[in-house]
């Protein structure tokens, strides 16, 4: 067993586990950790607990510190920077005539990087904005290209069933859909009704995915002539 706490660095991100040493963390506490992208202000989501050591990646980061009332403050500070430079990629977007679609910037904590995030039809050749954004940022740029899913994810939205998506609201990870997983539930396969604003099949599909293929299991297994005490020995067996 090996004690950990569960940590995520955006509202709906997906989360780390890292080593809480001494400290005592409940969940809800803002903490300050190292990761590979150096220092970074995250918030605990599950408190120190101990997972069995096949669940977890080893050996895992320390926690660095409970994060102090001068950390939040750079944290807000970032937030305000994140959107100055949002207004000067765009300017420095269009002076290049890039065929890109800036989604998001993000300032690494202690402010050793900036990272933005676009979407693109296909490569772009962006050498000459990365020399532009670093002369007027004075610090490391890295541009980095993201999918239709993860664009949604990052500015949210409504879907068709009229609540915020799943992906920006709860989900921390993409999960396969399938569009098999529409014929299983007898839905519709007209493309608008089974795809969120992303384009892409709905998260949604996946909840309930699970549910149907065991009842179609169970449907099968009453179908075949056999006795109640061994249709349900086959049940469990598959």
């Amino acid at each position: 067993m090996v004690k950990v706490v569960g940590v995520r660095f955006k509202p709906a991100g997906k989360v780390y586990y890292f080593d809480p040493g001494n400290l005592e963390i409940a969940v809800g506490t803002y903490i300050i950790v190292e990761t590979v992208r150096g220092l970074e202000f995250g918030k605990t989501v599950m408190g120190s607990r101990e997972l069995p050591d096949e669940e977890v990646v080893l050996p895992l980061k320390r926690v660095l510190r409970i994060a102090s009332p001068e950390d939040v403050m750079q944290m807000e500070g970032n937030t305000k920077k994140e959107e100055e430079a949002k207004a000067v990629c765009l300017k420095k977007i269009e002076e290049h005539q890039l065929p890109m679609k800036l989604v998001d910037v993000e300032y690494t904590f202690d402010g050793s990087k900036v990272i933005f995030y676009f979407t693109a039809e296909g490569r772009v050749d962006f050498r000459e904005l990365v020399k532009d954004l670093a002369s007027v940022f004075r610090t490391r740029i890295e541009l980095r290209q993201i999918g239709v899913r993860d664009e949604a994810k990052m500015l949210g939205g409504i879907g068709s069933c009229g609540r915020v998506l799943c992906c920006a609201s709860f989900l921390g990870d993409f999960e396969p859909v399938s569009i098999r997983m529409a014929k299983d539930q007898n839905l519709s396969l007209n493309p608008t009704k089974i795809s969120g604003i992303c384009g892409r099949l709905m998260c949604c599909l996946k909840y309930e995915s699970e549910g149907y293929e065991c009842g179609k299991k169970c449907k099968r297994i009453q179908e075949i002539p056999l006795e109640p005490d061994e249709k349900l020995e086959k049940l469990i067996e598959e």
